[in-house]
């Protein structure tokens, strides 16, 4: 397993941007898949972004196509999460996670190591 910590968020207008980090201690990061997730207020968790171990393939949320963009630098063990044209809707708890390779990648369930969480609140 490995450990994560996320960063980034906070207090942001509608319409503006942040950057999430996420960093991982550990030896195996460079060989997980690393997703990102977000739980608002009275909802359920949901899958927000993922990225495989090489960083070449990413997968996304259709409500987060074309506003957030994964990315990973395996060097620093760091995954970021950036965020675009934030709505009121995008409210939530940030979290990132980390799973084995090769299993399906928008089930929680399948990640077995979380952070704690950043909160994002957009403000209309």
């Amino acid at each position: 397993q490995v450990q994560l910590v996320e960063s980034g968020g906070g207090l942001v207008q509608a319409g503006g941007s942040l950057r999430l980090s996420c960093a991982a201690s550990g030896r195996f990061f460079s060989s997980r898949t690393m997703g990102w997730f977000r739980q608002a207020p009275g909802k359920e968790r949901e899958f927000v972004a993922a990225i495989g171990w090489r960083g070449g393939s990413a997968y996304y949320a259709d409500s987060v196509k074309g506003r957030f963009t994964i990315s990973r630098d395996n060097a620093k063990n760091t995954v970021y999460l950036q965020i675009t044209s934030l709505k009121p809707e995008d409210t939530a708890v940030y979290y990132c996670a980390a799973k084995p390779p090769y299993i399906e990648y928008g089930e929680s369930t399948n990640y077995d190591s979380w952070g704690q969480g950043t909160q994002v609140t957009v403000s209309s």
